[in-house]
């Protein structure tokens, strides 16, 4: 708090400042006046020196005279909240201000608006240029008993005091008119608000007593009955006050039951009977009495008197005011009761309660604490910071849910109610019971911090086992599933080494008689190779055998132990950076099969229960490596056998660029049936095919591979594409009803530039032209082969140069979290991002087999998790120039085998292909296959020949007869004409056309042409 020289929390904002002359001492002028800052400095100092013994009443009186004095103020008051009503101040103390300016501020709302309420609330300055009447409280109007005749313009200036959070009240001065305090008057009755608030005793004798709080509360009507005898018919004596004279009137003499009080007491009226009220009473017992007054109801309290002795002695005193026929206070009417052997055994009590190793807290009926003895000051606090307290606001039991309603519920039902609640240092544990009592609640609280270790270590023990049991049934059932070396290795590392604090994990397996590693998690690359085969499972020289040997986990908790045991493990010792290790032999029907070693970073022994728990896993572990491990074998040999039934390589044809890519299913040892080909057939033109058989399994591979050398052999007999899926339909059909395949055939042309094709349920191939643009092609709707009614219809489509063509099966495009829409369309938009970025001439090879790389790794799920082979084949095709095609028609004579082999030869000559021997083979053949032409065959005849990845020569005729090379015997005249052509050639054969048959012969190029 800023206490000097400056604006004080902001006062700059709200109280006007107006300059004052400083006072100048009358008398020698000569001596310097004190400058304001000094006398507050001078003042403070005074007060610190009061005496710490003074009664919190002189502590209050003194400050708030210094502080009425130093700012020139007209008067002063300290209002302090109560343990009665909640939302209520009283007015504790006052000085320089007369009896009627004060009974309006005898008892004030906190929630209203005159500056002590403010001042207390808000926890700030509140500044009132003209002072008013505060707000009414239940039963009592300020504004009724505010003095008539009071100047205009009196200044009301409130600051709080501070408190613990829980008890804030609020010292005030008035202020004469056109007086404004200034910022340093203001910083000196903060610091002055300070020191009162820290110089106070906690005592409850400041405020109202609860009964009495309760008498107000009943209102102006209630009236107490005065019998004579007081409550609990103990002596009581009657007396009257006399408003108007102050005269005081009993029953009895006075001594007859108040016990050593003077006689003489009675005759001195009001005043003497007030002196002898005990000083720090004296505040609450009149604050009582002028309530209950100007309420004209009743009121009760109990204070302390002065005996002759000087010893003091408990008074209960019940009055009720008495009016006259105006409703004027004239008189009070009560009873006086000796309560002094009440408060005895109430002190009695509170030693007992005090000496309790419990705690101990007592409730008023408006849920306020009112005693508590030290042991439960040790969970609520010291008891001067909590009394007059709600329960609920203790910080203690603030967490307690619905604390406030249960304590209602319990005083309402009349039934105790438990609960426990923390310590405030977070270790302990207090059983709380509440029980309902007619003056309020009692509050018994028990340490219950050992039976809650005991509870809490019984849950813990619970609570381990658990984990354990769940652990075993965690890794069983990934083990359980586990079908790889691999996938054992993980369940393991996932399951186990979290758990166990561990951080590595390495699995060894037998190998003849080494120790080879089938995985590692947690070790450098180079400690596992230095392992791999370092030790046989004979030797007792390492940790391992002896696991194998004993059939027991070893654990082994520090680097100086497996020194001293197995002195030769030094190497790997430094290589792996462990300190303790956990062994955990595997062994399956009497035969070893591996190791599972689990280490830490840091020395560790390992408790009976882990110890059990790894014996447990040891038996699952080995299991499932066994397993895994035939599974392997089973996996390796099924995908070798499916590699060797898929081409081995393309072919590299200038016709076409191809790559394919092949992704069998990570799920399951069964082989699939998907394949692709890529086959070159007549006159320039290749075939490409993709296809799969439905299912997984030898038999689907085996039919694969008779449908793949099918397709080759039908394509060896220039069989157009709806035929060949004609054939293979049959061939699957008589492999049973459940034998379905799917397969689209191809056939590129270079020279025309079209693509040929027929499918029987493989999904469209995918055109990528170079502008980027992805198109699907027409399919006709053909289902499966082996339920396919032929025909086939076969589509035509011209591929324009520079496209790329993707032939696929559907596990590429399709799984079980997506479709084949959504993934047909993802292929689209990879093939349209690739072409943009693919250079435009032609592609080569490694180009179109990185593309396949990069397509399958976008299109098949993460880590290669597929449960379907999935094929792509990707052509970029290549139309031949004009340039290398050459045709004419040829006529229907016999001249024409000579005019075939002019123009053969001219042909060769532009092509720069000179060679004699290929000059003359070539005339050779042409000239052998016009023969024949017009020999066996009708017109008209056309003579092709294309230069591409062979010289070609086509011989075209009208005739379907297909000509065959027959066995001659040496007197034949005809016959030899095709052995001719066969021994000539590297191939040759007959291609049946819409109009007829081609004959055509291949001839190797010479490597310059």
């Amino acid at each position: 708090m800023n206490t000097r020289g400056s604006d004080a929390n902001g006062i700059g904002a709200s109280i006007p400042h107006a300059s004052r002359p400083p006072h100048q001492p009358w008398g020698l002028r000569t001596v310097p006046p004190v400058r304001p800052l000094e006398r507050h400095r001078m003042r403070m100092r005074l007060l610190d020196a009061v005496d710490e013994d003074r009664r919190d009443v002189e502590v209050l009186l003194t400050a708030l005279q210094h502080a009425v004095a130093e700012v020139r103020g007209l008067g002063g008051m300290v209002h302090l909240p109560g343990g009665g009503m909640s939302g209520i101040l009283y007015l504790v103390a006052d000085s320089g201000l007369p009896e009627p300016m004060t009974r309006p501020w005898l008892i004030i709302p906190v929630r209203g608006t005159a500056p002590p309420s403010m001042a207390a609330r808000d926890d700030a300055l509140a500044w009132q240029p003209e002072l008013t009447p505060p707000d009414p409280v239940p039963g009592r109007d300020p504004a009724a008993l505010w003095p008539p005749g009071l100047p205009a313009g009196i200044g009301h200036l409130a600051v709080p005091l501070p408190g613990d959070g829980r008890r804030r009240g609020a010292l005030s001065v008035l202020f004469a008119p056109g007086d404004r305090p200034t910022a340093a008057e203001c910083a000196f009755l903060e610091e002055v608000a300070a020191w009162m608030s820290a110089g106070l005793r906690t005592s409850g004798t400041l405020t109202p007593s609860p009964t009495l709080v309760r008498a107000l509360e009943d209102g102006p009507g209630t009236r107490e009955d005065t019998r004579p005898n007081g409550a609990g018919g103990a002596a009581a004596l009657a007396y009257t006050w006399d408003l108007c004279t102050g005269a005081l009137t009993a029953d009895r003499p006075v001594e007859d039951v108040l016990t050593g009080i003077d006689p003489a007491v009675m005759s001195g009226g009001i005043e003497a009977w007030a002196a002898l009220i005990h000083p720090d009473d004296l505040p609450g017992a009149v604050a009582g009495f002028d309530t209950g007054i100007h309420l004209r109801g009743g009121f009760q309290g109990e204070y302390r008197i002065r005996r002759q002795d000087g010893t003091y002695l408990w008074v209960e005193a019940r009055a009720r005011t008495v009016t006259d026929d105006e409703g004027t206070p004239v008189m009070v009417a009560g009873t006086l009761r000796d309560s002094s052997e009440t408060h005895a055994a109430a002190e009695s009590v509170g030693r007992a309660l005090r000496h309790m190793s419990d705690g101990f807290v007592a409730l008023d009926a408006d849920w306020r604490i009112g005693f508590l003895n030290p042991a439960a000051e040790r969970l609520f606090g010291a008891a001067g910071e909590v009394a007059g307290t709600l329960l609920w606001n203790i910080p203690a039991v603030s967490a307690v849910p619905e604390l406030e309603p249960l304590c209602r519920a319990t005083a309402a039902e009349g039934q105790p109610a438990e609960f426990d609640v923390p310590g405030p240092e977070g270790t302990s544990w207090y059983h709380l019971r509440l029980v309902p009592v007619p003056e309020g609640l009692t509050l018994y609280i028990t340490d219950t911090t050992e039976r809650h270790l005991r509870e809490a270590e019984r849950v813990a023990a619970e609570h381990a086992a658990g984990e354990r049991a769940a652990l075993v049934q965690r890794v069983t059932r990934e083990l359980a599933e586990a079908v790889t070396a691999q996938d054992v290795m993980t369940a393991v590392a996932d399951g186990v080494m979290a758990p166990l604090g561990a951080t590595g994990l390495v699995m060894l397996g037998v190998a003849g008689d080494r120790l080879a590693v089938i995985g590692s998690q947690g070790h450098p690359d180079r400690f596992c190779r230095l392992l791999d085969g370092m030790w046989t499972v004979g030797e007792a020289t390492n940790p391992v055998a002896d696991a194998l040997r004993t059939r027991t986990p070893l654990c082994i908790s520090s680097p100086e132990e497996i020194t001293q045991r197995y002195p030769g493990t030094g190497t790997l010792l430094r290589e792996g950076g462990k300190q303790a290790w956990a062994i955990l032999p595997l062994a399956v029907s009497g035969r070893e099969i591996g190791a599972a070693v689990i280490s830490f970073d840091r020395p560790r022994t390992l408790d009976d229960d882990e110890r059990t728990l790894l014996t447990a896993l040891s038996g699952l572990i080995a299991q499932a490596l066994e397993r895994a491990g035939l599974y392997d074998e089973a996996t390796t040999r099924a995908r070798t056998l499916q590699r060797s039934l898929l081409p081995q390589a393309l072919p590299e044809l200038p016709e076409v660029t191809t790559a394919a890519r092949y992704q069998p299913a990570t799920h399951g040892a069964d082989i699939g049936g998907d394949w692709y080909d890529v086959i070159p057939l007549s006159a320039a033109r290749v075939a490409l095919v993709i296809g799969d058989v439905m299912g997984h399994g030898m038999a689907e591979a085996a039919t694969m591979g008779g449908l793949r050398t099918a397709v080759r052999t039908l394509s060896e007999l220039e069989l157009p594409p709806d035929e060949i899926l004609g054939h293979l339909n049959d061939i699957v059909g008589e492999l049973g009803t459940d034998a379905f395949a799917t397969c689209l055939y191809g056939v590129w042309d270079p020279v025309t530039r079209r693509l040929s094709y027929a499918s029987a349920g493989q999904p469209p191939p995918a055109v990528a032209h170079p502008d980027g643009t992805v198109t699907f092609l027409p399919m006709a709707p053909d289902p499966p082969l082996g339920v396919a009614a032929p025909p086939f219809e076969t589509l035509e489509t011209e591929l324009p140069e520079g496209s790329l063509l993707a032939l696929y099966s559907d596990g590429l495009v399709e799984s079980k979290d997506r479709d084949v829409t959504t993934g047909m369309n993802h292929l689209a938009a990879l093939l349209s991002r690739s072409v943009r970025t693919m250079p435009a001439s032609p592609a080569e090879p490694f180009d179109l087999d990185a593309l396949c790389a990069s397509l399958t790794s976008a299109l098949l799920p993460a880590h290669g998790a597929t449960v379907d082979d999935a094929a792509l084949l990707l052509a970029r095709p290549h139309p031949l120039d004009e340039q290398n095609i050459a045709e004419w028609p040829l006529p229907e004579d016999p001249m024409a085998a000579g005019q075939a082999r002019d123009l053969v030869r001219a042909q060769l000559t532009d092509w720069h292909l000179s060679d004699e021997d290929l000059l003359m083979t070539t005339e050779l053949l042409v000239s052998e296959l016009v023969g024949n032409v017009v020999r066996h065959a009708c017109g008209p005849i056309r003579l092709r020949m294309l230069r591409g990845r062979a010289l070609i020569c086509e011989v075209s005729d009208a005739s379907l007869t297909t000509p065959h090379i027959r066995h001659t015997s040496a007197t034949d005249e005809g016959g030899r004409g095709l052995q001719l052509v066969s021994a000539l050639c590297q191939r040759w054969g007959t291609r049946h056309t819409r109009t007829g048959k081609s004959i055509w012969t291949e001839q190797p190029l010479p490597p310059d042409g």
